[in-house]
């Protein structure tokens, strides 16, 4: 690609228009008031009014807060509310979802929802419109001439924590020194890829593969855009498409979630034989544990491209490791980066010896601190010796080698014996026929809970819960064998492909009448 594009199906823009759309919108956001600490909500599907309203936001100083868009109109109007958001830009279908959701008073922008984004998600042509008498996005930019100059750095944006427990929270930072941005570019250049190692950024062609809602996905597409590369957004991933793109636009660089790669394994030989891989340089994934088995077999059809980082919202990525490390390593997401600490606590908040497992704290102190919107006691109970806790758990090696056993809230306590749901989760995807599943702990009046687990089996395939009892038996100890075994034909989950492990979860616990 001669001229650096941003790509979304049939459509195509040179980097140049987009940044001079975002910065006509930061004149419009100025106008209107917004300035440093302000906040403007991106209630936004993977499209170029993305990168334009979320540059425009950090050109005047402002947090650009993407929302989650499968939020009901409660959850909508609650981050609306919390972040005090200035202004709202918003796709055309969802503005209809979620229009009474909408505080007063505060200015409104659709996007017409375009056609690559109605064919992904069935979406009318009637729903697609702009309602009418709606402030359209990009008429309202035209009027205006480019700001002259934004700061320095932009605070960036201000992402949501997931709120598995109570309402989410706003994580978000103040804007960076010149010292702190280029720590920050070194880390994010160094594990997504995006650095001199990997040629010049105009040769760098990349996909967004996940809803730019979520952290990662949006510190990828945004710092590929800032630093120039190639950025094409897939509106909704199919494992396929994503192959078919690779080959088309010599794809270079990707961002995954483990959950694709399953997905991706599970093509027919024929279909992952069709196409030419040979362009990617640099694949990372992150986001939840990726079973041993799949990314050693990852490794083996992409070669060694595939690598791995470990770290949070609130934290940034603090471990990172190559696909030579990890088959040195199995198992392993990484080890500290340059300027990071990662320690594992025990219950008392004593650093636990190399090979005990406890909770992982981490944190580089040479980042601009987070705080959690409106909530500094949240804050202050996330840090621990200094450091942050991500709520997982998990051991270092002696090699100083991270690894993950799960999430601190997912680990099921049955009878005083601490199990992790990942670890079966793991033997599972090995079973022929298995397409994805999910464990987690149920009231047990015995044990205090028990394991269920969700399977969701290939297209046809039948299994039974004897079957997948019989299958784990010898592979795990039998007290981690699931008490209860489910099928259903569809797992909810978010865009990405990540299990809402909390909506299977929930069920259960409210028809004991307790909470979780």
């Amino acid at each position: 690609m001669s001229v650096v594009k941003l790509i979304s199906g049939a459509r195509a823009e040179d980097h140049s228009a987009i940044a001079l759309r975002a910065a006509r919108a930061a004149s419009g956001f100025k106008s209107l008031g917004i300035g440093p600490g302000d906040v403007v909500a991106v209630y936004l599907r993977n499209d170029f009014p993305f990168f334009e309203a979320s540059v425009a936001a950090g050109l005047v100083g402002a947090y650009s807060t993407p929302v989650n868009w499968h939020n009901s109109p409660d959850e909508a109007r609650y981050i609306f509310e919390n972040s005090g958001a200035k202004a709202i830009v918003i796709h055309a279908d969802l503005h209809r979802g979620i229009e009474k959701a909408i505080p007063k008073d505060v200015p409104v922008f659709v996007v017409p929802t375009p056609p690559e984004i109605m064919s992904a998600y069935g979406i009318s042509a009637e729903l697609a419109r702009s309602p009418s008498g709606a402030r359209d996005w990009t008429e309202w930019l035209s009027q205006f001439p480019p700001i002259e100059a934004g700061p320095a750095e932009p605070p960036g944006s201000m992402i949501y924590t997931s709120g598995t427990t109570g309402h989410p929270k706003g994580v978000r930072r103040a804007a960076p020194t010149p010292e702190q941005a280029a720590v920050w570019t070194r880390v994010i250049g160094q594990v997504m890829g995006f650095n001199k190692a990997y040629g010049r950024p105009q040769d760098m062609v990349t996909v967004v593969t996940g809803p730019m809602y979520h952290s990662a996905p949006n510190a990828y597409g945004l710092f590929g855009f800032r630093v120039g590369a190639n950025v094409i957004l897939q509106p909704r991933f199919d494992p396929e498409e994503l192959l078919q793109m690779i080959e088309k636009h010599r794809v270079t660089h990707l961002h995954m979630v483990p959950t694709m790669f399953v997905r991706l394994l599970k093509l027919p030989d024929e279909i992952k034989k069709k196409y030419d891989l040979s362009s990617l340089r640099f694949v990372v994934h992150a986001a939840a544990p990726c079973p041993v088995h799949v990314k050693q077999a990852m490794i083996e059809w992409w070669g060694p491209v595939i690598n791995e980082y470990y770290g949070g919202t609130e934290t940034g990525a603090v471990v990172f490791c190559n696909s030579q490390e990890y088959l040195a390593h199995p198992g392993t997401v990484g080890k500290a980066i340059e300027g990071a600490r990662v320690l594992v606590l025990g219950e008392n908040g004593e650093e636990l010896a190399r090979g005990a497992t406890g909770e992982v704290v981490c944190r580089i102190p040479t980042i601009p601190d987070f705080t959690y919107h409106g909530d500094d006691e949240k804050r202050r109970r996330a840090e621990k010796a200094g450091l942050i806790s991500l709520g997982d758990i998990g051991y270092l090696d002696e090699d100083g080698f991270l690894y993950l056993c799960d999430r601190a809230k997912d680990m099921v306590i049955s009878g005083g014996v601490n199990i992790y749901p990942a670890e079966i989760e793991a033997e599972l995807h090995k079973m022929p026929g298995v397409g994805d599943c999910a464990v987690f702990g149920i009231p047990d009046e015995e044990f205090g809970e028990s394991l269920c687990a969700v399977v969701q089996a290939q297209p046809g395939t039948s299994l039974t819960e004897a079957d997948v009892k019989s299958f784990l038996r010898g592979r795990v100890a039998g007290y981690k064998v699931p008490k209860t075994v489910e099928f259903r034909t569809d797992l909810p989950r978010e865009d990405s492909g990540k299990i809402f492990k909390r909506k299977l979860r929930e069920p259960y616990w409210e028809k004991a009448g307790r909470q979780i």
